[in-house]
């Protein structure tokens, strides 16, 4: 547009500037001459925009912004028209409590009131891009700087707003990732309006005051010390089954071996106890018995 500018001054200076009695007179085919290539060249150039990859062109005509976006590579536009750029790709957004760690300088950070009145500081992470489509709108209503008058309120609003449902210690342990979805969706609905989409929210660090990091501790190592003891328990209880089990087993056993020893069987034992003796090449003394267990004889022998 400025050299269009300057060939429209150069060519006005060709044809009012080189009167007969003007020493430019004779250089008046020259200035004709570089003025129309000027303007052919700035033609060209003011015709012709390269839009960067990730990016679309917002173009604005006499302060009137189109609905037509330029998408990245070469476009043919009206000379005429203003072309702003604006990214597409994935942009991030950091609320952080550590110095020079997030989008603005020192404490960032997210203090919001749970439902039971306590402070909790949360450091936050918004990824979130801008529909290509849409840019025409986001340039209309909200301009370039949307990080800070959408992303930046809408996403601290909506960490408030949700944090008031939930009491500190659910939103450090039992309760935290339904906390994040809600979070998530009320930042989703809030971006979807305005054109944006939220990619991903991470919420990276929540901080809670000592009093109730210290309930959370003693409630934590309560429920470690239960689930330790009730495993105890299962065990003793297995080993007592086991011993039970055995038990039974021996008590079965000695039913049994009582059941098969009748009077016969014992004096069958006993028959063939008193030949292996008698036949044995050892024996000196054999002990003899009647069947009914009384007092023995003994007869002397030698062996051989």
């Amino acid at each position: 547009m400025t050299l269009i500018i300057v060939s429209l001054i150069i060519l006005a200076i060709g044809f009012w500037g080189t009167k007969p009695d003007s020493p430019l007179h004779r250089f008046k085919s020259l200035i004709l001459i570089g003025g129309a290539l000027v303007f052919i060249i700035g033609l060209g150039t003011a015709s012709i925009r390269q839009i960067s990859p990730g990016h679309v062109g917002v173009q604005v005509l006499f302060g009137q912004v189109q609905k037509q976006v330029l998408y990245e590579g070469l476009s043919l536009v009206n000379p005429l028209i203003d072309v702003t750029e604006m990214s597409t790709q994935t942009q991030n957004y950091t609320m952080s409590g550590t110095y020079d760690e997030g989008a603005k300088s020192g404490d960032d950070a997210i203090r919001v009131l749970s439902n039971d009145g306590l402070e909790v500081v949360i450091d936050l992470t918004i990824l979130y891009r801008v529909v290509a489509t849409s840019a025409p709108q986001i340039y209309r209503s909200i301009g370039v700087d949307y990080q800070d008058k959408v992303i930046r309120p809408t996403a601290r609003t909506g960490i408030r707003e949700s944090a008031s449902y939930f009491d500190a210690t659910d939103l450090f342990a039992e309760k935290r990732e339904a906390f994040e979805q809600k979070i998530r969706n009320q930042i989703e609905k809030a971006f979807k309006e305005r054109g944006l989409v939220l990619e991903q929210m991470l919420v990276r660090n929540i901080s809670l005051p000592a009093s109730v990091k210290e309930s959370i501790e003693r409630k934590i190592t309560a429920v470690q010390d239960a689930q330790r003891m009730k495993f105890v328990l299962e065990k003793e209880q297995q080993e007592a089954e086991r011993k039970r089990v055995e038990a039974r087993g021996v008590a079965d056993a000695q039913k049994i071996v009582n059941e098969g020893l009748s009077d016969r069987v014992l004096q069958f034992e006993t028959i063939k106890i008193q030949k292996e003796l008698v036949t044995s090449p050892n024996a000196k003394i054999i002990i003899l018995g009647n069947s009914k267990g009384t007092t023995p004889f003994i007869i002397g022998g030698e062996g051989k």
